[in-house]
């Protein structure tokens, strides 16, 4: 009976360790990713390629019959054979091909010409341009092994040997569905020039059922020397026959096709005959046809290599759009940044009549006991009039209590059941006093001087809304740093870049400001997504209004503080993002503002926060390829060339808001771990968005770390917050 009730609980728990699709399928991307970029560079030589070539060697093991023998050397079954061609007979062979430029010229002259001829292949080319290798069977041509990827067979195991011979028999099998029995080693010559390194190489390559073939004859095409001078190499003397060596691929072979041209119509006219191999020889084709299964895996390896080279190229371009992207968007925030700069900090710069008049301040708080006393007296030293309304969603904790309990002038708790971070603004607006209203998060503290800042710009009666300057609190750890980063050059110049397009895309729910009249009409917040913030400014510019940054107006806000929170906010801050963007998605179609920030900001907003993004991977993972398999010196080089532009970028951020040059150490690091995070989070925002996926709010737990502004009056918590009540509110 007990093994009877353990099992429920086992599958119970097996349920629970099962890994979610929003996380599994990052993953399963990155291995196909990266299993296809692997593919891709063995195929093209890049991966398990040797390029050393052996010197020449004694002769001393080599059978004098070989060395004085023909062109085709016959080890199989421990025989030690060679055979020649019989006059007038000629066996044309084309090494290292099929070339997508030049073989389908060289077989375009031998068909005018009647003539059949040997291809040697390697396996990196026919398995990228099977349809060649087709052709060749098809129009009666022979092919032969080459390898597969080239390399001298003298410096190799029998292993590496047996894979090389496998893998382009794997190849010819995909590309044609035959097997072949002939075999040429890369970088051979004459018979002659066998020796006792290349003599083994070649009695087991027999022992594997292969017939070897040199050459009587070579052109040495792949020097260019000239048509003349090609023919002239490549013809036997006194009508002997021959194997002539020519190449189809590895270079420009307009010489050898031209040569070609002349050449056999020339030999034919004088009673030579251009035949295969086998034909020449008078036995059995070297071809055997393949079926079932060998024939099976031969077409999925041609299938696997095409689709590695299909994604390969849709990656390499990816890699230019985000290249395009990087630069375009470091040119941009650089270059609008001076002139914002410039703008607001010119001597006598006004928004219009400075604006005296008091504001209600606005403070959602959700379980914010550790942080609210903070936030609230932050307030309290203000520089310009206020009243503050805390809206406390349903708390838990005591923080309506802990507000109550502060007895401070100009400060109401209203208190509603959860409902969310909408409505809580919503319910602060019903209740708020003044036409300008400044929003702030429970966890973020104000300058005195950040609300006068703040609300100057309306000073203009076309700015509906303004984003303040929000600052991390708390960096001093290594991800606060990294954080910190991201707030200064990121979001700040990316504000100063919108506020000159006049598309800005959010203002910060940590410190911004609205007229109460602009935001009426459109309802208020919403909570159609998870991004109110970003949603309500896009809101706002298709109604007409001007949304601005304005630079001075500092609010320090408390970041996460563990990689698992940090997850949970730029989740719901990218998945938000995408949602506000397919809400107003008819902006781009509509006329008047809203058309206006449809076809710029949405646009933007799209390339530069959505797809950016999310392409960006592309650089650290072709990054990590190149060192690896790559020009690795070209590669540091460009990336360090990447990493200098942002670090321009971020010390020009950091000079403009007046930060300590010294957490810029940090970049590096950033750049290498703090992104990849970002990077994930993006792409399980995509996989939820596409696959239908809710997400719901998700709430940061609190540390009251940011205790006070910079310059601000120190102060002691209240005895609620120091013993922690939690007890729930009434």
């Amino acid at each position: 009976m007990s093994s009877h009730r353990s099992r429920p609980r086992r599958h119970s728990a097996a349920r629970r360790r099962r890994l979610p699709l929003r996380y599994l399928l990052p993953v399963l991307l990155l291995v196909a990713m990266l299993a296809m970029l692997m593919l891709r560079g063995y195929v093209h030589s890049e991966i398990m390629a040797d390029h050393r070539i052996q010197p020449e060697a004694a002769t001393d093991h080599v059978p004098e019959k070989i060395l004085d023998g023909g062109p085709v050397i016959d080890t199989r079954g421990g025989q030690e054979s060679s055979r020649s061609i019989d006059d007038h007979k000629l066996v044309l062979t084309f090494d290292d091909g099929p070339d997508p430029e030049w073989t389908p010229k060289v077989l375009d002259v031998l068909k005018k010409h009647d003539a059949h001829a040997v291809f040697f292949v390697t396996g990196t080319m026919a398995s990228r341009y099977p349809d060649l290798v087709q052709r060749m069977v098809e129009e009666g041509h022979e092919v032969g092994l080459h390898t597969f990827n080239h390399p001298d067979l003298s410096y190799q195991s029998s292993k590496r040997i047996d894979w090389e011979l496998s893998q382009n028999q794997l190849a010819l099998e995909g590309a044609a569905g035959v097997r072949t029995s002939l075999f040429r080693p890369p970088y051979s010559s004459f018979a002659d020039a066998m020796d006792d390194k290349s003599w083994p190489v070649t009695k087991y390559i027999g022992s594997r059922g292969y017939i070897t073939v040199v050459n009587n004859t070579d052109s040495e095409d792949w020097q260019r020397p000239g048509v003349d001078e090609i023919i002239r190499r490549a013809t036997p003397h006194d009508g002997k026959g021959a194997i002539v060596l020519m190449h189809d691929s590895g270079g420009d072979r307009s010489q050898t096709v031209a040569a070609l041209d002349r050449f056999l119509p020339d030999l034919q006219h004088h009673g030579y005959k251009f035949q295969n191999l086998t034909e020449a020889l008078g036995i059995a084709s070297a071809h055997t046809p393949v079926t079932g299964l060998e024939l099976a895996k031969g077409k999925a390896w041609i299938y696997a290599v095409q689709a590695s080279e299909n994604i390969t190229t849709v990656l390499v371009g990816g890699l230019a759009v985000i290249g395009v992207l990087v630069m375009g968007r470091f040119v941009l925030m650089l270059l609008l940044s001076v002139i914002h700069a410039r703008r607001v900090r010119r001597k006598g710069f006004a928004w219009g009549p400075p604006i005296t008049e008091p504001v209600s301040v606005l403070v959602p708080a959700y379980n914010e006991a550790k942080c609210i006393e903070n936030t609230v007296r932050s307030l309290m030293l203000s520089e310009h009039p206020i009243e503050v309304i805390v809206i406390d969603d349903g708390s838990s904790d005591g923080t309506a209590r802990i507000v109550e309990n502060l007895r401070l002038p100009n400060v109401r708790v209203v208190r509603q059941l959860n409902a969310g971070k909408p409505a809580a603004l919503n319910r602060g607006l019903a209740n708020a006093r003044f036409d300008l209203v400044v929003m702030m998060d429970g966890d973020t503290v104000f300058e005195p001087s950040t609300v006068r800042e703040l609300v100057q710009p309306f000073g203009d009666p076309r700015v509906g809304a303004v984003a303040g300057n929000a600052k991390v609190g708390n960096r001093d750890s290594l991800i606060g740093a990294w954080q910190h980063i991201e707030y200064v050059m990121g979001f700040n110049l990316d504000r100063r870049m919108y506020d000159i397009l006049r598309c800005m895309p959010t203002i910060p729910g940590a410190v911004g400001a609205f007229r109460r009249s602009a935001l009426e009409p459109i309802g208020g917040m919403s909570d159609d997504t998870l991004a109110e913030d970003t949603d309500v400014t896009m809101a706002l510019h298709r109604a007409g209004w001007q949304v601005v940054y304005a630079e001075n107006a500092r609010a320090w806000t408390e970041a996460p503080e563990s990689v698992q929170q940090l997850w949970s906010q730029r989740y719901r801050w990218s998945y938000g993002t995408m949602q506000a963007i397919w809400k107003h998605r008819r902006a781009l179609v509509e006329s008047g503002p809203s058309g206006r920030f449809g076809r710029v900001g949405l646009p933007l907003v799209s390339l530069f926060m959505v797809l950016a993004p999310l392409l960006a991977p592309l650089i650290d993972v072709f990054f990590l390829y190149g060192v690896v398999f790559g020009p690795t010196q070209k590669t540091i080089i460009a990336w360090l060339g990447v990493l200098a532009l942002q670090a321009v970028c971020a010390a020009y951020a950091f000079r403009l808001d007046k930060e300590r040059m010294t957490h810029l150490i940090s970049l590096p690091l950033q750049q290498l771990l703090y992104r990849q995070l970002m990077y994930v989070v993006l792409l399980q925002s995509w996989i939820t968005a596409l696959t239908g996926g809710r997400l719901r709010w998700q709430k940061l737990r609190r540390t009251g770390a940011v205790g006070a502004a910079p310059g601000a009056l120190p102060h002691q918590r209240n005895a609620a917050v120091a013993g922690d009540d939690r007890r729930p509110v009434a």
